[in-house]
């Protein structure tokens, strides 16, 4: 039975002014999953995510890593960061040292590792992201798809257990934004747990089929792609839609007259195939 490694129990989150971002959230993350949260702008996505390593204190609620409340005090947020790493959607926020290497070994210094430790994270996880090439470059000198990898390298050094990444795919043409998934994709299957915030609704069933759909700070509904897209009301009530894949189907049955069964429209290319395989 899988372990949950992170939890997060009744979070309600108030910005100074006294709005509520964050509504009474119960949300659960078992080892080695990847997991979708789709919502629109606005929809609370990132101060969401900035509550799982105590960047964001709560104003009420608990976040559980591998079973240990979260405390805010200086050690406990060390120890939380280095098991759950963020990946800020504008990389130039997370950015800020001379070199990419520079950069890559901060999180590893700061957790009181040996030089030789440290190079060899460092060195792992640049060639982990393609990136060991540029380790002596500038990072403002790079492209918005390299300072994705060299901020995914940067918390892939601290080997955390869980990788938090808002909107991993912002600010990208479309064959970057697909090599950014193939990574995080990629890592997932070598062991770590991925959560993803994006709203982005043609990515999302390539990759991922476990989604919670944020909206207004609450969560709508939580299930599998099927699950969620099928559901009318509640992509209607996230401002979202079907994927484009599902979208060209929906047209064939309503104005064609085409029934494609039960089971709901074809969501990814692959299974537009195998549907359009049976019908022939």
């Amino acid at each position: 039975m899988a372990q949950t490694i992170l939890e997060v129990k009744d979070l309600h989150y108030n910005y100074p002014d006294g709005t509520q971002a964050i509504k009474g959230i119960d949300f659960k993350v078992e080892e080695g999953q990847m997991i979708s949260i789709l919502g629109p702008n606005g929809a609370g996505k990132s101060t969401f995510f900035l509550h799982f390593n105590g960047i964001i204190e709560p104003t009420s609620g608990q976040i559980i890593i591998e079973g240990e409340p979260l405390k805010y005090d200086k050690k406990s947020l060390l120890k939380a960061r280095a098991k759950v790493g963020v990946v800020f959607q504008n990389p130039d926020d997370q950015l800020f040292a001379p070199t990419v290497y520079e950069d890559v070994a901060f999180g590893p210094m700061n957790m009181g590792l040996d030089e030789e430790e440290v190079r060899r994270r460092v060195e792992f996880s640049l060639e982990r992201v393609g990136m060991s090439e540029y380790a002596h470059k500038a990072p403002h000198h790079l492209s918005g798809g390299q300072k994705k990898r060299v901020a995914i390298a940067g918390i892939l050094a601290m080997e955390p257990k869980v990788m938090v990444l808002d909107e991993p795919t912002s600010g990208l043409d479309p064959n970057g934004a697909s090599a950014i998934m193939q990574l995080l994709y990629d890592l997932n299957a070598d062991g770590m747990t991925i959560i993803v915030s994006t709203h982005d609704v043609d990515l999302v069933p390539m990759y991922s089929d476990n989604i919670n759909v944020l909206r207004k700070g609450k969560i709508l509904k939580q299930g599998s792609c099927r699950e969620v897209f099928g559901d009318d009301q509640v992509i209607e009530d996230a401002d979202l839609r079907l994927p484009w894949v599902g979208q060209i189907f929906e047209m064939l049955e309503q104005e064609d007259n085409i029934v494609f069964g039960e089971d709901g429209y074809p969501l990814t290319v692959a299974d537009a195939r195998e549907t359009l395989l049976e019908k022939l």
